[in-house]
């Protein structure tokens, strides 16, 4: 198995939900007060004969043009359209807003021979959900152009490709886990976004439910350390992915 990490890039986010552009070598935090401060990076992963990927940014575009996403792909040696599954985690718009491509004339699908893969719940949540967190243009373009597959509950997608109803960030956010028979990879999308999430007890309030998003990510990074995860992490600050640990304490350790 390979896994890819598409950085996207690094982003404040304030009170309006918007993302801007944050470079911590040239920008000043104290110039954007009551902000987030995230990183976004989708995986792609070359799981057996498939490709698939994992969200799928917020969809910006580089200097020329062309989606940062799309460009990463190529740079991994891949062509967009190789892109079998796009399996998301939820649909909040820094994870869902590079499903489509926003051009002058309108929008693209990003992955037009993909199938995406949604949690029925939240698809049904996105439409309903007042939050700005959600960009309905976008889904109602999918369901009118893409080759949209939902999925219940938790259970095994294809072979290998296992689901996760998680809840805890949205009321319906799933985790998806692979496993080719030699590597388990694990993708936590918001309930495990960064490895120091799970290096220290919080709760967050940008969660749905606090409380069982903490005790999701020490569920989690017990079983991954117990299965040899390798973890994604999609707002890895500190490092994109890596394999979680017990010390002689009790306390996860990230290598």
């Amino acid at each position: 198995m390979q896994v890819f990490t598409l950085y996207e890039g690094s982003y404040s986010v304030a009170a309006d939900k918007k993302f801007v552009p944050f470079d911590p070598q040239i920008d000043n935090p104290k110039d954007r007060p009551a902000s987030l401060f995230i990183y976004v990076q989708p995986f792609l992963v070359k799981f057996n004969d498939k490709l698939l990927l994992f969200d799928t940014g917020l969809g910006y575009s580089n200097a020329g043009g062309e989606m940062i996403l799309h460009e990463n792909i190529r740079k991994a040696g891949f062509n967009p359209g190789d892109v079998d599954y796009v399996l998301m985690s939820h649909l909040h718009f820094d994870h869902a807003g590079g499903m489509v491509h926003q051009e002058n004339n309108g929008m693209e699908l990003s992955f037009p021979n993909a199938a995406y893969v949604i949690q029925r719940g939240e698809w049904e949540a996105a439409f309903t959900n007042s939050s700005s967190s959600y960009r309905t243009e976008i889904f109602e373009f999918l369901q009118r152009n893409a080759q949209l597959i939902f999925v219940d509950d938790s259970g095994e997608f294809l072979p290998g490709i296992s689901h996760e109803l998680t809840g805890a960030h949205t009321p319906c956010h799933q985790a998806w886990l692979l496993d080719d028979g030699t590597d388990k990879v694990f993708f936590g999308g918001d309930v495990l976004p960064e490895p120091e999430e799970l290096l220290r007890k919080f709760i967050a309030k940008y969660d749905y439910d606090g409380r069982k998003a903490m005790e999701l990510r020490e569920e989690f990074g017990k079983r991954a350390a117990a299965e040899h995860w390798n973890c994604l992490f999609y707002h890895g600050k500190t490092r994109a992915t890596g394999f979680v640990s017990l010390t002689d304490d009790g306390q996860f350790k990230i290598v």
